[in-house]
C-alpha cells in the first residue's frame, strides 16, 4: 500500500497506531520523503476480508491521502537495496533487458493498460524508455531510475564496437570495406557484389499510417561492426524521404544488439519490452532524406 502523510513529526507512527488497533501487522516500510508530503509505502498483513476501501479508511483516520493497495509480491518481501543490487546485475549482464528489469523494479509495467497511468521515463543515450503504473512515482523513484539508466548508458559506451579498419576486413577474407546503396525500399551493404545485410522499409499498418516497420539483417560474419548501424540510419533516412514520421523496429528480447545499434546511430528513439518481444520506434521527420542510388 502507498499512502501520503502530512509532513510532520508523529504522522507515520500514527498510522502504526491505526494499523495495530486494526489488527494489521506491517511487513515493511519505504520513505520517500516530500517538501509537504510524504509517501509511504507499507507491505501489510491485512484480515482476509479487507480490500482497498478498508485501507483508505485506515489510512484516512491517520491523517493520509492518495491510497493506493495491490496485492504483494514475493518481491515486496525482499530487502529494497538487495533487490536493486540484483537488478543492476540483471543490467549489466543484459544491458538490453533494461525496460523489462527497471519495470518490475518499481512493479510497473512497459507496456500501457487501458486505465490512467503514471509514466516515468529514462534516457539511455537518444534512447528513451518509459515505465508506468497507477501509483504516482515519487521523485526519489525518478532519481533511482536515471541513476539506472546511466548506469546503462556507460555499460553500453564501455562495449561499443566501432566499425572494422581495412585492414580487419582482409584477415578475414572480405577484402574491402562495404559498400552501401538503395535498392527501392531497401538500404543494402554489399562486400565484392555479396549481399551482407540489408534494411528494408515494410508497409505501415492501417492504425500507424505514419510508422513504418523496417526488417533489418546483417550477416552473422558481419555483427557487430557497425553494418546494422548504418543501415538502421539509411533505412531511417529513407522513410524520411517518403514522408514517414518514424520507423519502428522489432525484435527479439534478448536481442543484445538493438540499443546499442540504436544509440550509435545517433537517432531517437523509445523503446518498449513486453515478454519476448522488443520494439524499438524511431522519429525520423528530423532526419535528411537519403539519397536513392543503386550500386
Amino acid at each position: 500500500m502507498r499512502a501520503t502523510l502530512p509532513e510532520r513529526p508523529g504522522a507515520l507512527a500514527a498510522l502504526a497506531a491505526e494499523c495495530g488497533a486494526a489488527g494489521v501487522n506491517i511487513l515493511g516500510v519505504q520513505v520517500f520523503p516530500g517538501v509537504e508530503a510524504v509517501t509511504d509505502e507499507l507491505v501489510l498483513s491485512t484480515p482476509d476480508s479487507w480490500d482497498e476501501a478498508d485501507l483508505t479508511g485506515l489510512v484516512g483516520r491517520a491523517g493520509g491521502l492518495s491510497v493506493s493497495a495491490a496485492t504483494c509480491t514475493e518481491a515486496a518481501l525482499t530487502d529494497q537495496p538487495t533487490r536493486y543490487v540484483q537488478a543492476a546485475r540483471g543490467v549489466l549482464e543484459a544491458p538490453s533487458s533494461f525496460p523489462e528489469v527497471v519495470a518490475a523494479l518499481f512493479d510497473a509495467d512497459v507496456v500501457p493498460s487501458g486505465s490512467a497511468q503514471d509514466v516515468m521515463e529514462m534516457a539511455v543515450g537518444d534512447v528513451q524508455v518509459q515505465i508506468r503504473r497507477s501509483a504516482p512515482f515519487t521523485a526519489t523513484e525518478h532519481a533511482r531510475g536515471a541513476a539506472m539508466a546511466d548506469l546503462v548508458s556507460d555499460v553500453l559506451a564501455r562495449e561499443h564496437h566501432p566499425s572494422p579498419r581495412l585492414s580487419d576486413h582482409r584477415r578475414m577474407g572480405e577484402g574491402s570495406l562495404p559498400d552501401y546503396h538503395v535498392e527501392g525500399r531497401s538500404a543494402v551493404a554489399t562486400i565484392e557484389g555479396t549481399r551482407v545485410g540489408v534494411a528494408t522499409l515494410l508497409a505501415a499498418e492501417p492504425d500507424l499510417p505514419d510508422v513504418l516497420p523496417v526488417d533489418l539483417e546483417v550477416d552473422a560474419a558481419w555483427q557487430r561492426r557497425g553494418i546494422g548501424t548504418r543501415l538502421l540510419g539509411d533505412a531511417a533516412r529513407l522513410a524520411n524521404g517518403l514522408g514517414a514520421e518514424a520507423i519502428l523496429l522489432t525484435t527479439r528480447s534478448d536481442n543484445q544488439a538493438v540499443m546499442p545499434m540504436v544509440m550509435a546511430a545517433g537517432m531517437r528513439g523509445r523503446i518498449r519490452m513486453a515478454g519476448e518481444v522488443l520494439t524499438v520506434r524511431i522519429t525520423v521527420r528530423d532526419l535528411r532524406p537519403l539519397a536513392v542510388t543503386r550500386p
